[in-house]
């Protein structure tokens, strides 16, 4: 139980950046799709580009703003309102004394 529990601690870590990397993907191919309309080969990048990036930071954000406002995630993912894992904030509590 304790292999699963960390299992799922792990996959909800990862959540975040894969959601906003499928989001960008998304986003650049709607934004390839857009830039294939364009005149110019740079227009169509600088479309691709900003559609991907606004996709990614999109997702990112309400994902984050899902976990802050679901105390049940929280729990289950182990993580602080901000999404940092709380393994990590234990470990900076307190800094190792070297003699």
């Amino acid at each position: 139980m304790t292999f699963f529990r960390g299992l799922v601690r792990l996959v909800g870590w990862l959540l975040t950046p894969l959601v906003a990397w499928a989001a960008s993907f998304l986003g650049s191919f709607l934004g390839s799709l857009l830039g294939a309309m364009m005149g110019t080969a740079r227009g169509g990048l600088w479309i691709t580009a900003a559609l991907g990036g606004l996709f990614a930071l999109t997702s990112a954000w309400g994902w984050l703003r899902f976990l802050r406002r679901s105390p049940k995630l929280q729990q289950t993912l182990a993580v602080a309102p901000d999404g940092t894992p709380l393994a990590a904030l234990d470990e900076n509590a307190s800094p190792p004394v070297s003699e």
